[in-house]
């Protein structure tokens, strides 16, 4: 069996996401089973060089998983031949350019979301690389969440009927920092460092609608600064003046109405960091990251309003959940097979830059739509 190498530029992987989700549980546990299998019987090994500004950073974690190849200098890598796609999961701020120079040096490029901090850079970043011929992707995870993945189930089998209404909580509470450290990045909560959770969070709601239940036909979004004080990573106090809650409401293709709350001022009650409740005229369901119920209309209970007495239904009950019905891979690393697949022998891959800018698209109409105060529609992007 032919084994070919794919050698791969990953910048930012000493943060959270780059080392845990995309190291970790995409590349190394890729190489782990062998690489990635084509049509043909061979297969494709992943070959990383990490890049890091932090020299001691960026060389411990090469060593914590016995890879040889990393630097501190990005340009150097960019021009080396012998790797021949490039990933970014550094900061959104710095997505635009990186991937331009990436895209200059005749790097494939994929990369975690949102694409770019605006439409422009990021429409601007899809013209560049279809004008180079290079191929391209942007990380769009949650549509390979086992949940998510059963709710498609239901919808192509005709469960919902006619869907009326999508319905996402999602969140948790971030800690301040100075009761305990913070769980995310204090840059999430700069302004000026490109943070806010509506640039953060829409980008993922428009793939996640546009693919599983209809494109998005208009917005209308409040956002919320809710706690104007953290504490960063050198247990310093800072100003938090980004968003740090966002509640959305989307009008989609063919009258279904989806409204989500995002937030990092919430605590969990619920079956999980995030839920989906779809309601459809012959039944319903409910879906968390991995778990998925469904309550059909023949076994809809008749609740009758009445708040002097305890309520006579159990509302927990009378819900049945899908089974699994394959064995569910990270949706990280099962999207990284995709795109390695599409590298080596140019299977459809429909998650590119294009996809990409519809996310950025509108997480801009989203805060203007807070400014403004009213009703966005989204336009189509170019082919």
């Amino acid at each position: 069996m032919s084994e070919r190498r794919l050698g791969i530029v990953m910048n930012g992987v000493t943060g959270r996401m780059g080392q845990n989700q995309h190291l970790i549980r995409s590349i190394l546990a890729i190489m782990e089973q062998g690489g990635v299998a084509l049509a043909d019987g061979s297969r494709v090994m992943p070959d990383p060089i990490l890049v890091g500004r932090d020299e001691g950073r960026v060389g411990v974690l090469a060593r914590a998983h016995g890879l040889s190849r990393w630097t501190t200098d990005l340009d150097a890598a960019l021009q080396g031949h012998e790797d021949e796609l490039f990933f970014d999961a550094a900061t959104t701020q710095a997505r635009a350019g990186l991937l331009g120079k990436a895209i200059a040096a005749g790097k494939h490029v994929y990369c975690e979301k949102p694409s770019a901090d605006s439409l422009a850079d990021a429409l601007a970043t899809y013209r560049q690389a279809k004008a180079a011929g290079i191929k391209h992707g942007v990380v769009q995870d949650k549509l390979w969440l086992p949940g998510i993945r059963k709710l498609k189930f239901l919808i192509d089998a005709g469960f919902f009927g006619r869907i009326l209404s999508v319905r996402g909580e999602f969140g948790y509470w971030v800690f301040e920092g100075d009761l305990q450290p913070a769980q995310r990045p204090s840059w999430n909560y700069r302004k000026a460092d490109g943070g806010g959770i509506i640039l953060d969070m829409l980008c993922h709601w428009r793939y996640l609608l546009d693919n599983t239940f209809g494109p998005v036909k208009a917005v209308s979004c409040l956002g919320a600064s809710h706690i104007p004080r953290r504490w960063d990573e050198a247990d310093q106090p800072y100003e938090a003046d980004a968003d740090d809650a966002a509640y959305a409401t989307f009008e989609l293709e063919g009258g279904t109405i989806a409204h989500f709350n995002s937030s990092w001022c919430v605590r969990v009650r619920r079956d999980d960091l995030l839920t989906l409740q779809v309601d459809g005229s012959h039944g319903s369901a409910v879906a968390g990251l991995r778990r998925c119920w469904t309550q059909a209309r023949v076994n809809t209970p008749k609740p009758v309003w009445n708040p002097d007495i305890p309520p006579a239904v159990d509302f927990w009950d009378g819900w049945d959940e899908v089974p699994d019905t394959s064995d569910y891979d990270s949706a990280f690393k099962a999207q990284w097979e995709l795109f390695i697949r599409h590298l080596a022998e140019d299977t459809p891959f429909p998650w590119d830059l294009r996809e990409g800018a519809k996310g950025v698209q509108l997480a801009e109409l989203g805060l203007r739509s807070w400014a403004e105060r009213r009703w966005l529609d989204v336009d189509d992007l170019e082919a």
